[in-house]
């Protein structure tokens, strides 16, 4: 599986009265999106069957390399799904439609069909089964792709589950007569395998693609809003806040303590693979909360802000843990001096059915702090790397400097 690294990153001082807590109503807009599980309709020990048993050469197994190389570098993992090898050969995961139009004379496809019509009664071929692999989210996975020397056939092999280390595998020969043989990682290494495993990353946008589509992206994806609910009522003690959340930010007022400051993300690095090398990499997610540019001087311009959850995902291929990768992303773009707490999370994701995580995050007006709750969407068999509290004096003393958070470890730096 992906590294999802979920940094559920910082909710970055997610600002708010204590009088908010309670009275908070979270809508979450597209950090997570609900998990369907495929039916398995499609068995992946049939597809590396089929696929062993098509007569490849350099040109197909070229095919392949160029979408799994493609997919990495728009900040994916070596993945090339049945959806793109039936509807373009070629492309991988987050390619723009066309890019890799008629490129192959004799690609995978037209393989999979001629021996459909040839031989279709011993292989089990099918219209239908077809039609279900194109519609599926099996995939074809190369690990370590980059080693390819451009002539060697693969072996296929398929994700056993279970955690598994090693499992048959077929080794495709020109003739489409597989040979029989046991597949491990360090096989892998040495000469090319394709694994037959499931997509578990493409519903998601990469940070290379967000940057490609604004190189001034620093704010997040989904955001996760936060508004007082229409009915909620405050906690004993504190005034009665209006429920309806106000549009816009008070005018920046004379706050003393109003310096801006940037909080990025310079690199990033995994110590550890979370599961089986049949899944593939390891997919981890930023996530930050803050309020940006918050001024507030009083308790009642508190309640004009909105805080917002910068989400985005970060993929560590295999061949990737134990590297520092530098990302330099921001995490915050306003970080003024009120803002003195994070809840600070990384998640390894594994799916399941969709949780929270409730935590809390502090700002400033006037030297009285105020408290405030957010609850951070996650699901169920995700593992949580690390997850905290990070003050604005720990991020300022070790500002640039490696953090070492269970078995990841990050370079913030607020400047």
């Amino acid at each position: 599986m992906e590294y999802k690294v979920i940094v559920s990153a910082g909710l970055c001082a997610l600002v708010g009265a204590a009088f908010f807590c309670g009275c908070e109503k979270v809508e979450t807009v597209n950090p997570l999106p609900p998990r369907q599980e495929a039916p398995d309709v499609i068995a992946l020990e049939d597809v590396a069957r089929v696929f062993a048993g098509l007569p490849v050469g350099p040109e197909q197994v070229g095919e392949v390399h160029d979408a799994a190389v493609s997919s990495a570098g728009n900040g994916y993992d070596e993945e090339y799904r049945m959806q793109d090898l039936f509807r373009e050969p070629g492309a991988g995961v987050g390619d723009a439609a066309g890019t890799k139009a008629g490129r192959y004379a004799r690609p995978l496809r037209d393989l999979l069909r001629e021996a459909l019509a040839t031989k279709a009664g011993e292989t089990g071929l099918s219209e239908a089964w077809l039609d279900s692999l194109a519609a599926s989210d099996v995939q074809l996975y190369w690990p370590f792709s980059e080693a390819w020397d451009g002539r060697s056939l693969p072996v296929v092999t398929f994700d056993p589950g279970d955690f598994a280390s090693s499992n048959v595998g077929y080794v495709c020969t020109p003739g489409g007569k597989p040979e029989k043989v046991m597949v491990d990682e360090q096989m892998a290494r040495e000469r090319p395998v394709w694994v037959v495993n499931r997509n578990s990353d493409a519903e998601y946008k990469s940070l290379e693609l967000r940057r490609r589509e604004d190189p001034s992206w620093g704010t997040g994806g989904g955001d996760v809003i936060v508004r007082p609910s229409p009915s909620c009522p405050a906690p004993t003690g504190h005034p009665s806040p209006s429920c309806p959340a106000p549009t816009g930010h008070p005018s920046p007022s004379a706050v003393p303590d109003a310096e801006m400051k940037t909080l990025i993300l310079r690199t990033f690095k995994s110590n550890r693979q979370y599961d089986s090398w049949f899944a593939g990499a390891s997919e981890f997610f930023v996530k930050i909360g803050s309020l940006e540019d918050f001024t507030a001087a009083t308790d009642a311009e508190l309640r004009l802000y909105q805080p917002t959850i910068t989400d985005f995902m970060i993929v560590v291929r295999r061949g990737q843990v134990g590297e520092e990768i530098p990302f330099n992303a921001v995490l915050v773009s306003e970080w003024t001096g009120q803002l003195s707490s994070c809840a600070f999370m990384v998640v390894e994701d594994d799916g399941g059915t969709r949780t929270s995580w409730k935590c809390n995050a502090m700002v400033k007006i006037s030297s009285k702090s105020y408290g405030f709750e957010l609850e951070i969407p996650l699901y169920s068999r995700d593992d949580i790397v690390w997850r905290g509290s990070l003050t604005r004096n720990y991020i300022e003393r070790y500002s640039g400097t490696v953090g070492h958070f269970g078995d990841v470890d990050m370079v913030l730096e607020l400047i």
